[in-house]
């Protein structure tokens, strides 16, 4: 079954969602094979595929070369891409304009924009063209030098006030759904409840309509320490040490190739 985002919009209050990042087509199919029904091209391919330490640097081009990618390994799956940091906000006729390439180019399903209220009018536009938009409000990580770092956001109560406001701006504007991020789990439950659209919560408490995690976290492929928010499913990056470690004593050894590994003549 082809997820869409009127089946998305369809799950509020029937059915929790899971939603995992991809950057790559073999990932991609081995979540649409789960049957994970939302696959975000996230930008934090950034610091998972690229080695930066922020979302900030990565491009238009790198979005859509890591979308195409994900596209063709997805059956089912909603795919969504991140638009990049400045790829949306210095005008709306920009926002639309690469937003339409993700699903011109790159065949995606959707695209997610960071902001609240503010991006409204971009979102109506984007809706008007066609074009379905998730929203992400609390920690949004195109913020991060605006924010000082990554820091749980909704906290003090005229802050808490305001992401309400922003999630139902979003739903107005046309958002068939919304991530939260990093924000206390009274308040995801608050929003969650206040808003008509499926909520994604990533560190934003248990009663989020659905999940995110960034793969690369949730399998242990990252050396650095996870948010608190992440849960590991596995260990990957250390038997993928095991392993290159033992193909290098193999080699080194000259017990691989084998018999086995080797052509002969007829």
């Amino acid at each position: 079954m082809k997820w869409t985002t009127a089946k998305i919009r369809a799950t509020k209050g029937q059915q929790k969602l899971a939603c995992l990042t991809a950057y790559d087509y073999a990932t991609a199919t081995l979540i649409d094979s789960a049957e994970v029904p939302l696959v975000l091209v996230g930008d934090s391919l950034a610091m998972t595929m690229l080695g930066y330490a922020t979302t900030l640097p990565v491009t238009m081009d790198q979005m859509l070369h890591h979308t195409t990618a994900v596209v063709r390994g997805v059956t089912d799956a909603l795919v969504i891409a991140d638009m990049p940091f400045l790829s949306y906000q210095v005008s709306i006729e920009q926002g639309l304009t690469n937003a339409g390439r993700f699903l011109k180019e790159a065949g995606a399903d959707a695209v997610k924009i960071e902001g609240g209220a503010f991006r409204a009018p971009l979102i109506e536009t984007l809706k008007q063209n066609g074009i379905p938009v998730m929203g992400h409000i609390g920690l949004t990580p195109q913020s991060v030098k605006e924010f000082g770092g990554y820091k749980v956001q909704g906290r003090e109560q005229e802050r808490e006030a305001e992401l309400l406001a922003d999630a139902a701006a979003l739903e107005a504007a046309g958002c068939f759904s919304i991530v939260l991020e990093c924000i206390p789990e009274t308040l995801g439950h608050q929003i969650t409840d206040a808003v008509g659209i499926p909520t994604i919560g990533i560190g934003a408490g248990r009663h989020c309509d659905g999940q995110v995690l960034v793969t690369h976290d949730m399998l242990g492929l990252h050396s650095n320490v996870a948010p608190t928010f992440v849960k590991r499913y596995a260990e990957l990056g250390d038997a993928m040490k095991q392993a290159f470690a033992a193909y290098k004593q193999d080699v080194e050894a000259g017990t691989f190739p084998s018999e086995a590994h080797t052509y002969y003549i007829a």
